[in-house]
């Protein structure tokens, strides 16, 4: 664990941005709070790890499994046009996908998605009905 990460800490500054839903096979699901693109979730590696390249390749597998179920999910409970995958890591070093659902008729159709456009909060109440569908469409053993 390092002290410094926020997805080690679970501390404050992860709150402020999302909200935990649940943990997979080795990653934790979040809602990203800001949802200008609805249903924005981040995957993130349960061991702080830095680089995909690190990881044992049956960690790996598992991670990429948790993106594609949690995609799924996203896909049956938002029905988004396409599903838009990032993962970056300069500011926060730790194994993070942010996974983004894009609509023909939404923010940035056709070009790559604001990180953090700081324009659309719901109310507790509007999150929680999100992660419940999130919740129902995930097909957890």
């Amino acid at each position: 664990m390092q002290r410094e990460c926020v997805f080690c800490s679970r501390d404050e500054r992860l709150d402020h941005l999302m909200i935990e839903i649940c943990e997979l096979s080795v990653s934790t699901l979040y809602l990203y709070k800001e949802q200008s693109y609805f249903g924005r979730c981040v995957v993130a590696l349960n061991d702080h790890q830095r680089e995909l390249f690190h990881l044992p390749e049956e960690t790996r597998a598992k991670l990429m499994e948790d993106i594609v179920r949690v995609a799924a999910a996203i896909e049956k409970a938002f029905l988004p046009d396409k599903i838009n995958y990032a993962m970056y890591g300069d500011t926060m070093p730790h194994i993070h996908f942010h996974v983004v659902p894009k609509y023909k008729d939404g923010e940035n159709w056709g070009n790559a998605f604001d990180f953090n456009p700081n324009r659309t909060y719901f109310q507790d109440e509007q999150y929680q009905a999100m992660i419940e569908k999130l919740i129902k469409y995930l097909e957890l053993p």
